[in-house]
């Protein structure tokens, strides 16, 4: 079972999540959460795959809290699902240590899914949000040159399969686009976080926004 925590102020909207994701048979949600501190609290007591976090909430908030929550021991995926403009805080919610982000428009059929792969280890993004991450991510001279100097010693082909992380592609995806096996692709990735010194795929895919290696149009 995939162990789900759903942090929003509004309790309807907790509500309505543990409705739809409670129609999959591999999905628990274990505990809602109200603000961010509580959210940090539950997932010390429940241990959660996934936590599905907004961002706008009383006392702590939710960015805050996804910096407090990766830093816990074995820390869970946080996706956070919102109805904030993703060009101005998508970007900071990657870097604080989330998994993805999901704007409350996504159609319930997909949500079910998408708790699949983010708990796989992949990013989950929404279409506005990718368009917010290359927003963010332009324009931004400092912040490309030091990305340009990590990605410096990347042989030709890592840096295709990290410009492929940076789209959130799945390892099967990859290999399929680069005609390499699944399992070299698990290869290539592993090399990359090392030599790129990320802790998950999504701060892989950061730098590859940041360095430009994704198509920005």
């Amino acid at each position: 079972m995939i162990r789900v925590l759903v942090v929003d102020d509004e309790r309807m909207v907790c509500t309505l999540l543990r409705t739809i994701l409670g129609t999959a048979p591999d999905i628990d949600v274990v505990g809602e959460a109200y603000d961010g501190a509580e959210a940090v609290e539950s997932v010390v007591r429940l241990a959660p795959d996934v936590v599905f976090m907004d961002l706008h909430m009383p006392g702590v908030d939710g960015l805050t809290a996804i910096e407090r929550i990766v830093h816990l021991p074995d820390p869970p995926r946080v996706v956070v699902l919102t109805t904030i403009d993703p060009d101005q805080y998508v970007l900071r919610a990657l870097h604080a240590g989330a998994a993805g982000f999901l704007l409350k428009d996504t159609p319930p059929e997909d949500l079910i899914g998408l708790v699949r792969v983010a708990h796989e280890g992949h990013t989950v993004l929404s279409p506005a949000a990718t368009r917010g991450l290359v927003t963010a991510s332009a324009g931004q001279d400092a912040v490309r040159q030091r990305a340009l100097e990590r990605i410096g010693e990347l042989t030709a082909r890592e840096r295709d399969v990290l410009a492929c992380l940076g789209e959130g592609l799945a390892n099967a995806q990859i290999g399929e686009r680069l005609f390499l096996s699944e399992a070299t692709v698990k290869g290539y990735v592993s090399r990359l976080l090392v030599k790129l010194d990320c802790a998950n795929r999504t701060q892989a895919g950061i730098v590859a926004y940041d360095a430009g290696l994704i198509n920005r149009q």
